[in-house]
């Protein structure tokens, strides 16, 4: 008896020096973390308010303010069927054809000019959120090199940011049109760091998309998750470096770790 007590003792005594190890190894990889020198951006949803498009959307479905969601998984998912295929359309094309698709499914008649006109319009017209510009000018006077990298169209993210009034705030902007491969394709991260000339460890990517921040992290880049109501990770996906609830609480932790 005394000896399986002693056995299980030293069984718990090498479990918990196992987990302090573990803990001291994950805490030296999180320090060992550079300072990233490009911060990358998703736009829809991570910088925009897609709630201003309820309106639309819903007048386009019967009235459906609850499909707005639909439509917008919906559009995304082909966007990587495209991708997982070979093919390439714009944006603004899946959308169309993904409200038209939500609107079969649920029985709603839609004409193709109806879709479009419900959100290529309303698009171009999303509000930032309310912490985004206060985030974007501390993160610029922190000294970062803050770049856009969007599934938007090159046209379409510059009009994009001229209603939200964002263009002063960002040293450039990416769009996948110029590859024709959708985030969260590995090789778009991939070439958003080619372009800035940097390494994808030296750089971090911010998104309120758990696919997003998932495929970033899968390509080397640092991530940050900007838990935007109703927004949650990919369980299965790599934990990203940072969850925070906005760009202003992103501002004050790379601060704080500047100092660390």
């Amino acid at each position: 008896m005394k000896s399986k007590v002693v056995r299980l003792f030293i069984a718990m005594v090498l479990c918990a020096i196992a987990m302090t190890t573990a803990m001291a190894e994950d805490k030296g990889k999180n320090s060992a973390m550079v300072k990233p020198k490009v911060i990358f951006f998703d736009v829809n949803e991570t910088l925009l308010d897609l709630e201003s498009m309820q309106d639309s959307v819903a007048k386009a479905l019967g009235g459906r303010k609850d499909l707005l969601p639909l439509w917008f998984s919906t559009m995304l998912h082909h966007s990587l069927v495209d991708s997982a295929t070979g093919q390439y359309h714009l944006f603004g094309d899946i959308g169309t054809a993904a409200l038209m698709m939500v609107a079969e499914a649920n029985g709603i008649t839609l004409t193709e000019a109806e879709a479009r006109a419900a959100i290529v319009t309303p698009m171009l017209q999303l509000p930032p959120h309310p912490d985004v510009v206060k985030g974007l000018q501390a993160l610029k006077d922190q000294g970062y090199t803050l770049v856009s990298l969007t599934n938007s169209t090159n046209k379409g993210v510059q009009k994009q940011f001229e209603n939200a009034g964002l263009t002063d705030l960002f040293d450039r902007r990416l769009s996948i049109e110029d590859i024709q491969v959708y985030k969260p394709h590995l090789l778009t991260y991939q070439w958003a760091a080619k372009q800035l000339g940097v390494e994808l460890d030296e750089t971090l990517m911010v998104a309120a998309h758990g696919w997003d921040v998932a495929g970033a992290k899968a390509a080397g880049m640092q991530t940050a998750f900007v838990a935007r109501p109703g927004k949650v990770m990919y369980p299965l996906g790599m934990e990203p470096d940072y969850v925070v609830s906005d760009l202003v609480e992103l501002a004050e932790t790379l601060k704080r770790r500047e100092k660390e």
